[in-house]
């Protein structure tokens, strides 16, 4: 089955969108070139006072969110402007300084668990706050989709008969911490041997933060394999249970996307670090 057989994220027309933003809203952007990294996009763009940007797509609820974890120190981005336009929630985001890490080492990786301990309770007087969905059962918004697996290779259904049957088993989770639940290097920025930035929160919810932990590792074995000790460590008490469940989230997101929008050669290495996690 080929990738075309699915559907994939639109990828931002930022010159499109930055013209509807002028027409509707009466703001006026400068387009000053794309965002580094992400599937889906990101674009630098630049106010009439030469102030810099991104414009992305997102929810508007996360603004708040952000404002939660920036306040107990996790450097964010503070929203600047929210408009619908086109059917799409476009957020216009300050731009943080960094870039993200061209490389993984344990510094890097200590450093991000301490960030992840700073989301622990900030959501306990917030119950509104959706809580995370695993979708071990059901597809997801965007991503988590389960026909892809099912129909793509005998590896992947295998994979997604496992991931349901973890789903059949597991009880809810729940939690009060805030989830970034993409929380990988790519998502970071870093600067003078210091993290200055996370992005990418539009999927931030209520729950778990070991979660964010969970994925964290799960990108590491791709990265830095060698690595994979020191979030061992720090997972160690974290009931195997919940362990099993979030590593069966982030597999079959990692490997549904991969279907979806990479190569085949990429779809196998996800397989090989999901079926670690199954053994």
């Amino acid at each position: 089955m080929t990738t075309e057989a699915w559907p994939r994220g639109a990828k931002l027309d930022a010159p499109r969108l930055v013209r509807r933003i002028t027409e509707i809203t009466g703001v006026r952007l400068e387009l000053d070139g794309p965002g580094p990294g992400g599937e889906v996009g990101a674009a630098y763009v630049r106010w009439p006072d030469g102030r810099r940007s991104v414009l992305s797509e997102g929810r508007t609820r996360t603004g708040a969110l952000l404002d939660l974890a920036r306040a107990a120190g996790v450097p964010t981005a503070r929203q600047e402007l929210s408009a619908h336009i086109d059917g799409l929630r476009l957020i216009v985001r300050q731009r943080l300084p960094g870039r993200p890490p061209a490389t993984v080492d344990a510094p890097l990786l200590h450093r991000m668990i301490a960030l992840n301990d700073r989301l622990a309770g900030l959501l306990a007087d917030r119950p509104s706050v959706p809580a995370v969905d695993l979708h071990l059962l059901r597809d997801g918004p965007s991503f988590c989709l389960h026909d892809p697996l099912a129909v793509h290779s005998r590896r992947t259904a295998r994979l997604l008969a496992w991931v349901r049957e973890v789903g059949a088993a597991v009880p809810p989770i729940g939690g009060y911490d805030l989830v970034h639940l993409d929380f990988h290097p790519a998502n970071v920025l870093v600067d003078g041997g210091r993290i200055t930035g996370v992005v990418a929160w539009d999927s931030a919810a209520r729950g778990d933060r070991h979660l964010d932990l969970v994925t964290l590792r799960f990108h590491v074995m791709r990265r830095a394999p060698h690595l994979r000790g020191v979030l061992d460590e720090r997972l160690a008490g974290v009931d195997p249970g919940r362990l099993r469940a979030y590593w069966a989230h982030v597999s079959l997101r990692q490997v549904d996307w991969s279907i979806r929008h990479h190569e085949p050669g990429t779809v196998d290495h996800w397989l090989d670090v999901a079926e670690q996690g199954m053994r």
